[in-house]
């Protein structure tokens, strides 16, 4: 071929020392010319040039207030695998669908930092209102809601440009926001107005109020987008919404001082952050009552779930570290250290990529991979801004080889 990418993914880590029989996980591109091949009567391309080295696997990204940082927690090893500088005070923190990227909110700097996963350095940083604190991204990844509780709105930012292409009105400190599945709706916490704000996301423009309890803060929607859970910090306990109504149709009493707020997957339970009694309580959804609450770290605020819903990470404020609670028996598994009142939390899946263009005087005309060793998970390979791109995430110990091409058509005249 004119040219091949191939992508080399050792094994999972489990640790960052060297020495100690384990490898740390590292994208490698090797991109070479040999002789010039031919596919169907179409050249195949040149490779395009990939970062060098880039993380794959799933990640869980924690937002440390004081300490202006973020920390990145591999969760096959449960370690920090890098810290990431970003603005004053950061607060909320949000993953895009395909892993690329985290939005940040930064409370001090009236701004929001984007940092790049493949790299983890901040890419963007994008201006908006007055002490932001919550972010939700979109299903499709086009656009980051993000609560400003000082100056009562949200700013919409199209992920494209990283620009404001809205602002959206609100309630009194909106401070918690979470998107529908499919992306119609966004439902706001409004702290100081003890409602719910109803986003339509085609309009950019409130549709309903929805009233809850004392302080709401967290919001978090079930997959199926029946329900929205919000927390109330005051009250303590847990507003149940009907989204077909916008209605509250149940109050599920919790710990004290709720906080953060997640789903699992399956839509089973909701985990809670109790900050003034420094656990987590576990709502089973079929009931709407807390079958069990686990004790974590002090001042415990952010909660996620892992895309496999076998593990909820809770960042503890107080204490400055990440408990991680086994779903499966609803105890502390680990405890990891990170930065300074740690307080938001998310968690996505990174994936390996490269991609492969055509060269001058030609047009894509479609592409492909091949794959060498295990099979791997959520890849993916399609025409991306005129290259193919393959990209994928190694859950074996062993390696996996992806041979990016394209398949070109002369587009001379």
């Amino acid at each position: 071929m004119s040219g091949i990418a191939v992508l080399r993914l050792p094994q999972r880590a489990t640790g960052a020392e060297e020495g100690d029989g384990r490898r740390p996980l590292w994208l490698w591109l090797r991109a070479w010319v040999a002789g010039l091949a031919v596919v169907a009567g179409l050249a195949a391309p040149l490779a395009l040039a990939t970062p060098a080295a880039a993380v794959t696997g799933t990640f869980a990204y924690v937002a440390n207030r004081n300490s202006g940082n973020v920390s990145v927690i591999d969760t096959a090893s449960n370690t920090v695998a890098a810290t990431v500088p970003v603005g004053a005070a950061p607060a909320g923190v949000a993953v895009t669908p395909d892993g690329a990227f985290v939005y940040v909110t930064n409370a001090g700097s009236d701004d929001v930092s984007v940092i790049d996963t493949a790299s983890n350095t901040v890419a963007a940083t994008v201006p908006v209102g007055d002490t932001p604190d919550g972010v939700a991204v979109t299903p499709d990844g086009a656009f980051v809601y993000v609560t400003n509780s000082g100056s009562d709105d949200v700013s919409v930012i199209d992920t494209a440009s990283n620009t404001v292409a809205a602002t959206v009105p609100v309630g009194d400190a909106p401070i918690g926001v979470a998107v529908t599945p499919d992306g119609a709706f966004v439902y706001v916490a409004n702290r100081n107005s003890g409602n719910v704000s109803v986003i339509d996301t085609a309009s950019n423009t409130v549709a309903a109020t929805v009233p809850v309890g004392s302080l709401p803060v967290g919001v978090a929607v079930t997959p199926d987008g029946a329900f929205v859970y919000v927390t109330n910090r005051n009250s303590g306990n847990v507003s149940v919404i009907d989204t077909a109504s916008n209605t509250v149709t149940v109050t599920v009493p919790v710990g004290n001082g709720p906080n953060g707020v997640a789903v699992t997957p399956d839509g089973a339970f909701v985990y809670v952050a109790n900050t003034g009694s420094g656990d987590v309580s576990v709502i089973d959804t079929a009931s709407n009552t807390v079958t069990v609450t686990v004790p974590v770290g002090a001042a415990p605020f952010g909660v996620a779930v892992t895309p496999d819903g076998a593990f909820v990470y809770v960042a503890n404020a107080g204490s400055g570290d990440v408990s991680v609670i086994d779903t499966a028996s609803n105890t502390v598994a680990a405890t990891v250290p990170v930065g300074s009142f740690p307080v938001g939390v998310a968690i996505g899946i990174v994936r390996a990529t490269a991609t492969a263009e055509c060269p001058a005087g030609s047009v894509i005309a479609g592409g492909g991979f091949e794959l060498t060793g295990p099979p791997a998970s959520d890849l993916v390979s399609k025409p991306v801004d005129d290259t193919w791109e393959v990209g994928l995430v190694n859950d074996t110990d062993e390696t996996i080889t992806a041979t990016p091409y394209a398949v070109c058509a002369d587009n001379t005249p």
